[in-house]
């Protein structure tokens, strides 16, 4: 527990928040806008596989 107070009051000493910048560069900044994104590609894959599937049914009628 003296650790974590310790270490909290460094922090407080420090202030990082007082530091960061953000990103600078076209680079940086493109990465750093895509933090929130959750996902979406499983989705698109699902999709995509259930598409195949049909496709395959159909061709198998034929």
């Amino acid at each position: 527990m003296e650790r974590k107070q310790r270490q909290a009051e460094l922090i407080r000493q420090w202030q990082p928040w007082q530091h960061s910048t953000g990103a600078k560069t076209i680079l940086g900044k493109a990465k750093v806008s895509r933090n929130a994104f959750k996902g979406g590609f499983r989705v698109l894959l699902q999709d995509a596989a259930r598409y195949l599937r049909e496709q395959k049914q159909f061709v198998s009628e034929i």
